[in-house]
């Protein structure tokens, strides 16, 4: 990573970081105990939210909303949050549990109890973690996370498909075991097709996704004749596999199975939308299945940003799934991605798609004429609501097309829709919905090795100095929230997440060393001239360089109670300066740009 660590705030560290936010619940419980009980708080919403969702019986939802109500905001013993939550707002959140009580509620009970707690912990408590040795360990984490990442990061296994600018295979990651999907791009083949905007915009909007119905990016890297992009996996298959392969064109996934599906698929659109991203290419081969049996939306790199205002204009897509104005190449916002649904949800159930018969030969013209003008035909495999549905959805006009006119939230319109009248979305969206088919833990869900057709040989391409500066962009490493998340599941962050003990108490360990960045060199002559060409800092490893930190997180602390593991009025062991900061080769970034 290249840039520093300027800003650090709670509602970075501790709200979006998984790391930070273990370390400062360790902080305070081990050292500050007067602030933990502020934690526990929030950690009681958390588990009253989930019990929401678990539970469907109104009386239970009460009774839970009650008890942490009773525990910490009615009463000033030792638990209670009181002494930060003010009484009127106390008063507003006692109103709203008695509205909950007779209509049950809104989810919203505590929302400013939250707040006022948040804004608290972000004050002295967060202050007091910056200078502890917790919020060292935190910077130990951020740069073991801003080490570069090569192909030796990796383990490569078996091809699992075919992407448009190479193979897609199964990888592993060496020092954690945890198992991605990588897809590796050919530069030959990207610059020969003008593919690098392209390919760059797929990227950058992937590192901005965290969703469990889009697949995320966990890191970005480059080897010598090709970028990759180290993915979610998805052992299950896609979704054409299953109706094409597994179920028969004569049967189709079943009105149960494809209600399930559609369901997921409308909250990875709902939740690219709301990031003003049109996704342009859903259709059953982009919807892949985890091992559970959960689908997730993939190959985002037709996907685009849709600027408030206004929209956007591409004929871009597949033949058989863009909609009528795409293909008449008008502008247009989201709607094309409903139109793209229906498709999906059609084929789904029909085991064919509403255009185009599987391996029908057809012109192009012919399936967009059909698209434009044609009506699509319903057989007894669709229920009165999957026909009311697909049909809602499959409207040329996009004014008249389900969802679309909602913009930005119009997935709402599509899951209020009676298909999904017994859908529990809540539940849903928390993974607590078991999926109707679980695969084979042992089978392969994807094409023989052999029978997935090879790249031929780009020829009359090469590569030069020019392209750098897109593969710099390209080639950030580890994506912040997927890399820290696998540090937690995987045990790592418990196996190396120990301090240094002495006399019994626990300390700061000394192996990684801040320190702030040697001063330039400003020998004059040729011999400074040489050092300065021959021996540049980029020469020096990623591990050896300093790592500055601003001046105001290493500043001695005044003593504060109940710290007798911290060292605050200890002198640091950095002392840096802005311009060390600035200067830094390899510094350590906690920007929100990583936050994807």
């Amino acid at each position: 990573m290249s840039r520093y660590l300027a800003d650090v705030e709670y509602d970075y560290v501790v709200d979006q970081q998984p790391i930070g936010k273990l370390l400062f619940r360790q902080f305070c419980e081990r050292n500050r105990p007067h602030y933990h009980k502020y934690n526990s708080f929030l950690d009681a919403l958390l588990s009253f939210q989930a019990e929401r969702f678990e539970v469907e019986v109104d009386e239970t939802r009460v009774s839970l909303a009650a008890e942490v109500f009773g525990r910490y905001l009615k009463t000033d013993d030792v638990d209670a949050v009181t002494d930060v939550v003010p009484s009127d707002v106390i008063n507003d959140a006692s109103k709203l549990l008695e509205d909950f009580t007779f209509s049950g509620g809104s989810k919203d009970i505590f929302s400013e109890c939250i707040r006022c707690v948040k804004s608290h912990l972000a004050g002295t408590p967060f202050a007091e973690f910056e200078r502890s040795m917790y919020f060292h360990r935190y910077l130990q984490w951020k740069w073991l996370e801003a080490q570069p990442v090569t192909q030796n990061t990796f383990r490569m296994y078996r091809v699992l498909g075919k992407g448009g600018f190479g193979e897609v295979c199964a990888c592993q990651v060496r020092a954690t075991g945890k198992m991605y999907a990588c897809k590796k791009l050919e530069k030959k083949r990207i610059k020969k097709r003008k593919g690098e905007a392209m390919v760059l915009i797929e990227k950058q909007i992937l590192q901005r996704i965290n969703s469990r119905f889009v697949v995320n990016l966990a890191y970005a890297y480059e080897t010598k004749d090709a970028l990759c992009l180290v993915l979610t996996i998805m052992n299950g298959g896609d979704l054409k596999f299953h109706i094409y392969n597994m179920c028969g064109a004569e049967s189709g996934l079943g009105l149960e199975r494809a209600r399930f599906y559609a369901a997921q698929v409308a909250c990875g659109l709902e939740h690219l939308h709301r990031m003003g991203i049109v996704y342009r290419d859903c259709k059953p081969e982009n919807i892949l299945l985890d091992d559970a049996g959960h689908v997730r939306i993939s190959d985002l790199g037709l996907a685009v940003d849709v600027p408030e205002t206004g929209g956007v204009r591409g004929r871009v897509g597949t033949v058989g799934y863009m909609a009528p104005e795409v293909i008449d190449n008008e502008r247009y916002t989201f709607s094309p991605d409903w139109f793209s649904f229906g498709c999906l949800v059609y084929e789904m159930i029909e085991g064919r798609a509403p255009f185009r018969a599987r391996k029908e030969k057809v012109k192009r013209e012919e399936v967009d004429r059909r698209v434009k003008h044609e009506q699509e035909k319903y057989s007894s495999k669709f229920s009165e609501c999957a026909r009311a549905l697909c049909s809602s959805l499959l409207v040329k006009a996009a004014a008249g097309r389900l969802g679309a006119s909602g913009g930005r939230r119009g997935a709402r319109q599509v899951k209020a829709h009676r298909f999904f009248a017994n859908m529990n979305w809540a539940r849903l969206e928390a993974g607590m919905v078991d999926a109707p088919f679980v695969p084979d833990p042992h089978a392969v869900y994807a094409k023989d090795v052999l029978d997935i057709e090879q790249f031929s040989t780009v020829k009359g391409v090469n590569l030069d100095a020019g392209d750098d500066s897109f593969y710099c962009k390209f080639s950030t490493g580890s994506v912040s929230i997927p890399w820290q998340r696998e540090m937690i599941e995987t045990g790592c962050f418990n196996e190396l997440n120990v301090f240094a003990e002495d006399s019994g108490r626990e300390c700061r360990s000394q192996d990684l060393s801040l320190s702030p960045t040697p001063p330039r060199e400003t020998t004059a002559g040729c011999c400074g001239l040489a050092h300065r060409v021959l021996c540049p800092q980029k020469k020096i490893p990623a591990r050896l360089r300093p790592i500055p930190v601003p001046e105001h997180l290493l500043q001695p602390s005044s003593p504060a109670p109940n710290s007798s593991n911290d060292t605050p009025n200890k002198t640091p062991d950095v002392q840096t300066t802005p311009n060390d900061v600035q200067n830094a080769p390899n510094e350590v970034q906690t920007g929100t740009e990583q936050n994807s």
